[in-house]
């Protein structure tokens, strides 16, 4: 299988949200909303990888829309910390990184919608 930007992308993000949640810990603050971040920012790639093997087109895209839904949602909760104001150094840096990552996820729906 031929290895894509958006691939390597959101298995990095993926990492960085894991080392960002270990370091989250250390705060001794409620980590409920750091949970829901681990597991909707490692869910973006785990569905696109669903997607690369899709039965069809259609279920290719429907994959691409729950990795966008699941980018969007760890937008809002690294939106959050940063309101919170825990302090966490590399939160505008992550921020950054999933948006980058949902404008790609969603050209690449737009593209797989628009080819025949």
């Amino acid at each position: 299988m031929k290895k894509s930007i958006l691939h390597d992308k959101t298995l990095q993000f993926a990492a960085d949200i894991v080392k960002f949640y270990e370091n989250f810990l250390l705060l001794k603050k409620d980590n409920t909303i750091a949970k829901q971040l681990i597991r909707s920012a490692t869910s973006i790639g785990a569905n696109l990888n669903e997607a690369t093997f899709g039965n069809s087109k259609a279920d290719f895209i429907s994959k691409l829309h729950i990795a966008l839904k699941e980018c969007s949602e760890s937008l809002y909760w690294l939106k959050l910390i940063d309101k919170v104001g825990y302090n966490i150094e590399n939160v505008d840096t992550l921020i950054k990184e999933c948006e980058e990552i949902k404008a790609m996820l969603i050209k690449s729906i737009n593209t797989a919608k628009s080819s025949t």
